[in-house]
């Protein structure tokens, strides 16, 4: 199934992709994936005021454009395509799919306005050193204290974008279950400005560290959590279901992401299969490298597809997204690394160098592949989500 997009889903795109154009050429993804923070603050305000991609589907009562996944899997499609260094990911997707998926209004009134307007970049810890995706993996423990609040103890790993985090979904497990909480660092979360952090000790105890990755242009860090006071939300003991359908949703736009990437680097081994000549002929012209560049193409087109049809189901709320996420997730997984290491193998000697662009996506798809779980672990959870 591939979706007939409507005019202003084209335009979207369009205009996504003349932005991405300008701000996020290859020059600027290898300055932003070699500094600390991972991306530019200015291309951040331009992306939340002026495009409002920040609030997408964040309903318009909160501030937001009230737009479905369709268009969200548009725009993740064009940033794959371009390896976008921003927090993006972790604010639009996996942080505001938690708070709509927990259904708190107290909290979604207080959170989402500011991560819509872009003022609030916002992450969620789930995995923690075993690498788990599942309930089963939870073990950062949450507290009450005597005067009823609640305190975290523990580390969570794997945490997108958690060292610039504003705020900082967690999941922990409480005397009543696995419950989700909010850690305001550094006061600035749902509040305007940007001159810096405001130490008012709502996270005393939370420490970011960031980790050496292989794909450089997506920031990971370690969360240790000493005793960090934090807000429930939603009911205690009840929040997995809410966390269960954001890790649905992650996968869902994680293949959107990753369709883009497979597009762009297909064309790139198409453009370089017309252009280099050996023998006294383009090498496209091969009947292996055509092979190759046919069977990226059925690949991507496969994806393609699945992924669309994902979001579909997410936009029509269906009874089919679990099943659609974990096969998007598996199918655009292997594309996405086959294409990317197929790319490689066109470009012969040249791609294997540092200076070519090729590498950096070949190590997007190799970390994309893993985030939230592998194609095989996606195929096991298929299988039991259709009952085989």
């Amino acid at each position: 199934m591939s979706l007939p997009f409507e005019d202003p889903q084209e335009e979207l795109r369009r205009v996504v992709r003349r932005f991405l154009t300008r701000k996020s050429p290859e020059r600027e993804v290898r300055r932003l994936m070699e500094s600390a923070e991972g991306f530019d603050r200015d291309v951040w305000d331009l992306l939340a005021g002026r495009l409002g991609l920040t609030g997408l589907v964040v309903p318009e009562r909160y501030g937001g454009a009230g737009s479905s996944f369709i268009e969200l899997g548009v725009v993740l499609e064009e940033m794959g395509a371009a390896l976008l260094c921003a927090p993006y990911f972790s604010t639009a997707v996996l942080a505001t799919g938690l708070l709509l998926s927990c259904g708190d209004e107290a909290a979604m009134a207080d959170y989402l306005p500011g991560i819509a307007a872009g003022r609030t970049l916002a992450t969620v810890a789930l995995a923690e050193r075993s690498g788990l995706w599942t309930e089963a993996g939870v073990g950062l423990e949450a507290t009450r204290t005597g005067s009823g609040h609640w305190r975290l103890s523990g580390e969570k790993h794997y945490v997108l974008d958690g060292h610039v985090a504003d705020l900082v979904l967690v999941v922990a497990r409480t005397p009543g279950g696995t419950s989700v909480f909010a850690v305001e660092r550094a006061g600035r979360a749902g509040r305007a400005g940007r001159s810096g952090p405001v130490e008012d000790g709502r996270a005393a105890g939370l420490t970011a560290t960031p980790v050496p990755t292989l794909d450089q242009t997506r920031k990971l860090a370690v969360l240790s959590f000493d005793r960090v006071t934090a807000r429930l939300i939603g009911a205690e003991g009840r929040g997995w279901p809410a966390v269960s359908r954001m890790l649905d949703l992650a996968a869902v736009a994680l293949a959107a992401e990753q369709v883009g990437g497979a597009q762009k680097v297909l064309d790139m081994a198409v453009a370089y299969a017309k252009l280099r000549v050996q023998f006294g002929r383009p090498i496209g012209s091969f009947q292996a490298i055509k092979h190759k560049c046919a069977d990226m193409l059925l690949e991507v087109e496969a994806a393609r597809s699945t992924a669309e049809y994902a979001a579909w189901a997410v936009a029509q709320d269906d009874d089919e997204l679990p099943a659609m996420a974990s096969l998007a997730k598996s199918c655009c997984s292997e594309a996405y690394f086959h294409a990317a290491a197929e790319n490689i193998q066109i470009h012969g000697g040249i791609g294997y160098t540092w200076e070519h662009p090729a590498h950096l996506y070949f190590k997007r798809a190799k970390s994309s592949e893993l985030l939230f779980g592998d194609a095989a672990y996606h195929r096991e959870l298929l299988a039991q989500r259709i009952g085989i």
